[in-house]
């Protein structure tokens, strides 16, 4: 079972970090953990701005890691055990970085004493604000999807036989019939839809990921083809070979081709013999 997806949205990841300085911030400067209180012999308000450099410089690690972790979403699905492992990298990194530094200052002390009681606190620097964020996270985004399914003029906007569009924040924007969609085109943030009105090419920009509308079409004949397409099925006129792999031919004029990667190649091919299979019936 994979995570939830607003997790790694952008905006999420900004104010993960964001929420995980600062509360590393007070924590450091409340508690004095990390031996942090014989880091320098100086006033409070100095240590104050030394260990805001030291915290933002640890916090790298988490920085990194979130960027990492967006990428990498991308293309693979991340598993609750997997985004478990993921942390205690992240807890596992800055205990050393806190150590690392610790020893620098005061080279008398032990190693392992001073890493158990880095992982020791790093773990409340870190899980405290995750769990925190993550029931956050969790009720604004039933907050969003709740306001849409409570607002009747987007209700309505539905038609018969439809397939709904809705933007990163869940918010119906297009509603268009299933036998109209061509294709689903990633252009960064953002998705083209291409779809066909009488027979004329038309095309929509819609705020979402690619991988978002996977999930939502997935019961659908719409399916991915290549990482930066998702194709409908139902409009595939042809799927032919050529020397650098193979294409799929749309029945709609004036259309481009679109190339199938082959970690899709038989997914879609599979999808599409069953569904012509289905129609000769």
């Amino acid at each position: 079972m994979q995570i939830p997806e607003y997790i790694n949205k952008k905006k999420n990841i900004v104010r993960l970090v964001g929420f995980t300085a600062l509360f590393a911030l007070v924590f450091i400067n409340i508690y004095k953990p990390f031996s942090s209180s014989g880091w320098y012999k100086v006033s409070e308000f100095m240590f104050f701005v030394y260990s805001s450099i030291i915290i933002l410089t640890g916090v790298l690690v988490v920085v990194i890691s979130r960027l990492i972790m967006y990428f990498y979403s991308k293309r693979h699905k991340i598993s609750y055990l997997k985004y478990g492992i993921w942390v205690f990298i992240e807890i596992f990194l800055m205990s050393c970085f806190y150590t690392f530094y610790t020893l620098l200052l005061n080279t008398d002390r032990d190693i392992m004493e001073i890493f158990e009681g880095s992982l020791k606190n790093t773990t409340l620097v870190l899980l405290l604000p995750y769990i925190v964020l993550w029931f956050y996270f969790g009720w604004r985004d039933s907050i969003e999807k709740l306001a849409v399914i409570e607002n009747p003029d987007e209700l309505t906007f539905m038609l018969p036989g439809s397939i709904a569009f809705t933007d990163e924040k869940g918010v119906l924007r297009l509603s268009l019939s299933g036998s109209d969609l061509l294709y689903i085109e990633s252009s960064d943030n953002y998705v083209w839809v291409h779809y066909t009105v009488n027979e004329k090419l038309k095309r929509y920009l819609l705020r979402n990921t690619l991988k978002n509308l996977e999930q939502e079409l997935e019961n659908t004949m719409v399916t991915r083809c290549h990482r930066s397409f998702l194709v409908n099925l139902e409009r595939v006129k042809v799927i032919r070979r050529d020397k650098d792999g193979l294409y799929i031919e749309l029945d709609a004029p004036n259309s481009n081709d679109l190339p199938v990667s082959k970690s899709y190649q038989r997914k879609v091919s599979e999808k599409f013999l069953a569904h012509s299979f289905k129609d000769q019936k």
